[in-house]
């Protein structure tokens, strides 16, 4: 069953982002670090991110602008419930790929094990 996604979807990162920080940081990672796995994920610099953020773009068009990472496929585990490898909708597969590195961020887990390297 096709869930209804397209609340997540129109959603801008700018409000989502915060938060990101808030995880990060409460957990002794660094904004940094946070915009590392965003932009190893998406391809983005730190300028790009901040642009996106300043202009409130929203997610689906965050990930349709992104040059996904060759190695998005080697991100697997469980996010909000669900396997990550598993969501057949290609939009939320890439958000909740987002969540799964932020998450892992936050857990401590070493920058090259987030990075897939």
């Amino acid at each position: 069953m096709e869930k209804n996604y397209d609340r997540v979807f129109k959603m801008s990162f700018a409000s989502v982002y915060p938060h990101y920080v808030k995880k990060v940081e409460s957990k002794g990672r660094t904004v940094a670090e946070l915009h590392e796995v965003i932009s190893w994920l998406t391809g983005y610099s730190d300028k790009e991110i901040q642009k996106i953020i300043d202009e409130k773009i929203d997610f689906e068009t965050f990930f349709n602008n992104a040059k996904l990472n060759e190695n998005a496929l080697k991100i697997t585990g469980v996010i909000c419930g669900y396997r990550v490898e598993e969501i057949e909708n290609p939009l939320m597969q890439k958000i909740r790929y987002l969540d799964k590195l932020i998450d892992e961020l936050a857990k401590g887990k070493a920058m090259e094990k987030i990075l897939r390297k």
